[in-house]
C-alpha cells in the first residue's frame, strides 16, 4: 500500500523515535509498504517518521544506482532499531534531497564511513561498516530517526536562503509526484 509522505513542518519529523519489538503489529507488511511508498516516490530511502510513525525503522534500496556503482546493485535493506556505533573523521560533501522536503537539494557534509548495528525484518542482528554512498544514505535516513533533517546540516547562509521555500512547504504550497501530508 502506498502511504502519504509527511512533509517539512510535520511534528513527527522532529520527534525522536522509539525502538520497536519483534512483535510489532504487522511489521513485515509495514516494511513492504514503506518500500512500495519509496519506489512510488522515486526515492532510495525512507524512514518511518516520513510516513507518520515515530519508530526506529528505515528502508533503503540503492539498486537504481547499480550502473554508476556495481556495489550498490545488491544494497536493499530494512533497518530496525539501528544504532550508530562509529562515524569516520573523514568527511565528504555531496548534494542531497529528501522526499519530505520536495524540490530542495543542497550540499551536505557527512562521514565517509560508518559502523552501525541494526536488526533486519526477521529481527536478526547485524553490525556493518558502510562507506561512500551507502554510508551517506544510511546517515540521511538515520537522521530522520533522531528528529533531524538534511537541511539542518546545510551551511547557515544557504539555510537562510532556503527559508521561503521551506515556509511554502509548511503552508502546503509544494508540488510532488507522490501523495504528501502536512500535519
Amino acid at each position: 500500500m502506498i502511504l502519504p509522505i509527511y512533509t517539512y513542518g510535520s511534528p513527527v519529523l522532529r520527534k525522536p523515535t522509539e525502538k520497536i519489538a519483534p512483535d510489532y503489529p504487522e511489521l513485515k507488511t509495514l516494511v513492504d509498504n514503506m518500500f512500495e511508498t519509496m519506489y512510488h516516490a522515486d526515492g532510495v530511502g525512507l524512514a518511518a517518521p516520513q510516513i507518520g510513525l515515530p519508530i526506529r525503522l528505515l528502508v533503503i534500496d540503492l539498486v537504481p544506482f547499480k550502473e554508476q556503482d556495481p556495489e550498490l546493485a545488491a544494497f536493499k535493506v530494512a533497518m530496525i532499531n539501528p544504532e550508530m556505533l562509529e562515524l569516520s573523521e573523514e568527511t565528504e560533501s555531496c548534494e542531497e534531497g529528501c522526499l519530505s522536503i520536495p524540490g530542495i537539494h543542497e550540499s551536505v557534509v557527512r562521514a565517509q564511513r560508518i559502523k552501525i548495528r541494526y536488526y533486519d525484518a526477521d529481527f536478526n542482528e547485524h553490525t556493518e561498516v558502510f562507506e561512500g554512498y551507502k554510508a551517506r544514505v544510511v546517515q540521511h535516513e538515520y537522521d530522520h530517526l533522531e528528529g533531524n533533517l538534511f537541511t539542518d546540516k546545510v551551511n547557515p547562509l544557504r539555510r537562510q536562503l532556503l527559508k521561503s521555500k521551506l515556509t511554502n512547504i509548511v503552508k502546503g504550497k509544494v508540488r510532488a509526484s507522490y501523495k504528501t501530508k502536512n500535519a
